[in-house]
């Protein structure tokens, strides 16, 4: 064991790096099988999936995405995704700034009280709460404001099931911005919204931005949310009509997997030009230097 003493300390830890990367590249491995069989699959034949899955095509055969293409209603989901993922960003971000700014700068009565009432919405996920939010929109629509089988149905019930988690990471960020800087801004006659837009916001920007690119990822990958409240297909975002394309081309894999992988690009190339803002926003404290 003596020999080992003198062996400089990045030697020492090899065996705990190769324990790190072997276990990282098992991982990526896992993640990465199912994309790369995807995005193969959608430019092969279905007979070619069944007998060489795991191929590269050569050559690819390009007539699914075509076909894909020249779909008038996979332009329609996709611009029904799009509406519904930017209008939820907006709403969830602006809502959780203004309410994490609240609860983090201010004091009032009852602050505890309905701070632990957001706190109570992360005990119930979706899946529990979208009947009886379901209920709740067939009130309201009795009301004479059209809540089902629209997207703004779809765009409220996202935003409120995003709020409670997305407060609270702002939240800590808002709460980690220096009192005396706050103490500053009022004695030089700011008001609570001016030191909130024109102070806050700023220095707070990377979290907003790491709050938004989760929002946009989780609102086009929704399901569940459009299943129960669309009955239109004119009104489809992607997600229901790739539920909708494979019961009806269950047994064209080949082209069930150009419609997914169209569907999936958009998200791919999206976290992959967001991925530094999304880690650097969660772990970078809200003030720097």
């Amino acid at each position: 064991m003596g020999k080992y003493m003198h062996l400089p300390r990045w030697m020492k830890k090899i065996p705990q790096r190769m324990i790190v990367y072997i276990f990282l590249i098992m991982a990526s491995v896992l993640i990465l099988i199912p994309i790369v069989i995807l995005l193969f699959g959608s430019v092969k034949t279905t007979g070619q999936m069944y007998s060489h899955p795991y191929s590269i095509p050569n050559p690819p055969y390009w007539d699914n995405i075509r076909s894909i293409l020249r779909t008038p209603s996979f332009w329609n989901m996709l611009r029904n995704s799009l509406v519904v993922m930017i209008a939820t960003t907006l709403g969830t971000v602006g809502i959780c700034s203004l309410t994490a700014f609240v609860f983090a700068r201010l004091q009032f009565r009852g602050k505890n009280f309905f701070y632990n009432l957001f706190t109570i919405g992360l005990m119930f996920p979706i899946n529990v709460a979208i009947l009886p939010v379901y209920f709740v929109l067939r009130q309201i629509e009795q009301t004479g404001i059209p809540m089902i089988n629209t997207l703004w149905g779809v765009i409220l019930v996202q935003i409120a099931f995003q709020l409670s988690g997305n407060i609270m990471i702002l939240k800590g960020f808002f709460t980690a911005v220096p009192s005396e800087l706050q103490d500053a801004a009022y004695m030089d006659g700011c008001s609570h919204f001016n030191f909130f837009w024109r102070i806050m916001l700023p220095l707070v920007k990377p979290s907003l931005t790491a709050v938004g690119s989760l929002v946009m990822i989780a609102s086009w990958n929704d399901l569940l949310v459009p299943l129960v409240i669309l009955n239109s297909n004119q009104l489809w975002t992607l997600p229901l009509g790739t539920m909708q394309f494979q019961g009806q081309y269950g047994q064209d894999l080949a082209l069930i997997s150009a419609f997914v992988a169209l569907s999936a690009i958009p998200t791919i190339i999206f976290y992959f030009i967001a991925e530094k803002q999304i880690v650097s926003g969660l772990t970078a404290g809200a003030v720097k230097g």
